[in-house]
């Protein structure tokens, strides 16, 4: 099979549906065999099923799941080459003041030890190889500190640490790690318009291309091209496919104490 990733073996975590399932279905037609790492087993069976790839039941908040989705790549198709943390387990809008202990820690083990250990139980065999991709689904959020969402945002910019860092030491490895801060409708997404919906045609609006993006058409490419030999020479970046959106903030401001009262 010809494409950028031909004969490449990824695991995308999170790819039962939103980012991670435009991702998984583009990597597979760009040529690679593709390991769907997913909470929801019917999701992610579909995934696989839909890309000619495997499916592995995986919590990234469980370090033992995520290690054995690395393996099961390695196991299924001889290698792991690129490795896209994705996944993310929601929470619920609040403020700063009101986030418990458990909500951050959750927020962390989902967003920052997750993709922490998939890197780290990939490195090797990448290493060996010479050569590796490693992408790192950030956020926005973190970046403009957006309200109500203190555990995602705080975790995913530990993420955007981590991504530097490991770019850093990894270098001489031949194995590059980036991070991407999309804009998109996504999941996460949804779930905040079900919490407020007035949002959704705020966002848009606020969007200097004037709509928030498509996971396959828009975001998936990117993360392609991240994954692919094109981006070689590329290392400890985070790349804003956000139509525009970083270059003047986002009008993200709910009504935290209204909805803290229903």
């Amino acid at each position: 099979m010809s494409g950028q990733l031909a004969g490449r073996v990824a695991l995308v975590t999170g790819a039962g549906a939103g980012i991670g399932e435009g991702i998984a279905r583009r990597f597979a037609d760009e040529g690679a065999k593709v390991v769907v790492a997913e909470l929801d087993s019917a999701a992610g069976q579909a995934v696989a099923d839909a890309v000619g790839g495997v499916f592995v039941a995986t919590d990234v908040s469980d370090r033992t799941q995520v290690e054995n989705a690395v393996q099961t790549a390695v196991s299924e198709f001889g290698s792991i080459d690129i490795v896209v943390n994705n996944a993310w387990g929601g929470g619920e809008i609040g403020r700063v003041e009101r986030k418990t202990d458990e909500q951050l820690a959750h927020g962390f083990a989902v967003g920052y030890y997750g993709p922490y250990w998939a890197m780290r139980a990939a490195f090797g065999h990448m290493k060996q190889n010479g050569w590796g991709r490693i992408v790192n689904m950030c956020s926005l959020n973190g970046v403009n500190a957006h309200m109500g969402s203190l555990e995602y945002n705080a975790a995913k910019e530990a993420l955007r640490a981590l991504t530097r860092t490991a770019a850093r030491e990894w270098a001489p490895t031949g194995v590059t790690v980036n991070a991407i801060c999309p804009a998109a409708k996504s999941q996460a997404f949804f779930r905040a318009i079900g919490q407020y919906p007035e949002l959704e045609a705020m966002a848009d609006a606020a969007n200097p291309m004037g709509r928030m993006g498509d996971p396959y058409d828009d975001i998936a490419p990117i993360a392609v091209f991240l994954a692919s030999e094109a981006s070689r020479y590329l290392t400890g970046n985070t790349l804003f496919a956000d139509g525009g959106s970083h270059i003047n903030g986002v009008a993200w401001a709910p009504d935290l104490d209204a909805a803290s009262d229903q």
